[in-house]
């Protein structure tokens, strides 16, 4: 089958890929950054995430926030952007009439802000309040803590905003010299989708990026590596009215040839109200009015996370429950019927998450970013239709070990000891 994708890399190393779908107005353009959170060092901590912030907030042609978002949702688009641990991306959707328009805009950020120096001592402020905020909301924050519990001082554990103390202290010296250090052409995948043609996304990345040229200073990270030996539990004590709690363990990258097997193992743990997880420990046992778990690959390491939030009495309940649900999957082979059902929804799922312009552009985006390469949603539902029972035994069983188990606890407790003595596989 002729893949629908086109890709073509410019002679800086910049790669432009396109998915153009027909009968949409719409288009999508997504700049996507090989750089997040896991590159910095430990004094800059959240700097990819604060430079992310800055970039909106003014260029030499559009000097302020205002006139950057107003000429896009002045012809109806939307314009944001997000970083990850591995990768920054910044996207505009907008009528496809107005798609020069949006590369204008986005290129300019990207190439031409201004960093001032009054916007990033009020954007510092802002931060500091979204990471305050974070800390403050015991159902997020409990995600932070189980990435510390799991990769303790290593960057891949950090959090993608950084803390107070780092924010608070990052210059614009040390902002400005990240973002031209790191914001290079070798590192750069412009994706686009929707009404595109191939041809001139590649004529304006050209004429916009085309003089950049590659630079082999950009940050590197440190790669992690799994060395836990034990069940370990973290305690942050705090009277709340509901308990949060995340029970986790190391995974596979997304570069291991098992990762269709592993995001088979996602499925029938989380996806869904006819998963696992929600069946068991929310409508049979009514521990949980929330309850779902997630993989989370990088490139060297991977993390698994199962979220639950209960009443303060039902916490030892809540957490065998579901460590029981891992030991099923780990001890007894997934009927064949099961498999089927999880086969189907992931494929319908994939597809049904294709019918927009955004989703298409990072589709393609992400895919040649992580992968360098762009598999068609046929070639993906093959790779999904191939797992097996078996292989998800295999795997479930050497992922779900007693010694690699992880507990984070948000309420009224104290005792960790306790509370690791629940996480035997």
């Amino acid at each position: 089958m002729t893949s629908p994708y086109q890709k073509t890399v410019l002679e800086n190393g910049i790669r432009v890929v396109t998915g153009p779908m027909s009968g949409v107005r719409s288009a999508s353009l997504i700049f996507y950054f090989d750089i997040g959170s896991r590159y910095e060092k430990p004094e800059v901590a959240g700097v990819s995430h604060y430079l992310e912030h800055m970039l909106f907030k003014g260029t030499e042609q559009r000097p302020d926030a205002w006139m950057i978002s107003e000429e896009i949702e002045g012809v109806g688009g939307m314009l944001n952007a997000s970083t990850s641990k591995e990768a920054t991306n910044y996207w505009c959707k907008c009528p496809s009439t107005h798609y020069d328009l949006a590369f204008d805009v986005l290129a300019d950020m990207v190439r031409n802000s201004v960093i001032d120096k009054t916007e990033l001592d009020k954007e510092r402020s802002v931060i500091i309040e979204e990471i305050r905020g974070s800390e403050d909301s015991p159902e997020d924050y409990v995600h932070d803590i189980i990435d510390e519990v799991i990769w303790g001082t290593h960057s891949v554990g950090r959090s993608i905003a950084g803390s107070e103390e780092t924010v608070g202290a990052i210059s614009r010296d040390q902002m400005v010299s990240f973002w031209k250090r790191n914001y290079r052409p070798e590192r750069l995948v412009i994706a686009s989708g929707g009404d595109v043609q191939h041809d001139h996304v590649v004529e304006l990345a050209t004429n916009y990026f085309g003089a950049m040229a590659p630079d082999d200073n950009a940050d590197r990270y440190d790669v992690a590596a799994v060395t836990q030996e034990g069940a370990r539990s973290r305690i942050h004590t705090k009277e709340t009215e509901q308990a949060h709690l995340c029970v986790g363990f190391p995974a596979l990258p997304y570069t291991s040839d098992r990762r269709y097997v592993q995001g088979t193992i996602e499925a029938i743990l989380s996806s869904g109200m006819s998963s696992r997880l929600f069946q068991e420990i929310r409508e049979k046992r009514g521990l949980v009015y929330s309850v779902y778990g997630y993989f989370r690959p990088y490139e060297d390491v991977g993390q698994a996370v199962i979220y639950a939030g209960t009443d303060v009495a039902r916490v030892d309940e809540t957490v065998t429950a579901i460590v029981d649900e891992l030991r099923k999957l780990r001890d007894i082979q997934v009927p064949e019927d099961e498999l089927r059902r999880t086969k189907e929804l992931r494929k319908g799922r994939l597809l049904m998450g294709l019918e927009d312009s955004r989703s298409v552009a990072s589709w393609v985006g992400s895919q040649e970013l992580v992968y360098g390469e762009i598999k068609t949603p046929e070639e993906v539902m093959e790779e999904i239709e191939a797992v097996t029972a078996e292989q998800v035994h295999e795997l479930s069983q050497e992922l779900f070990t007693q010694d690699k188990l992880n507990l984070a606890l948000i309420g009224p407790y104290d005792d960790e000891a306790h509370f690791t003595e629940l996480l035997a596989l």
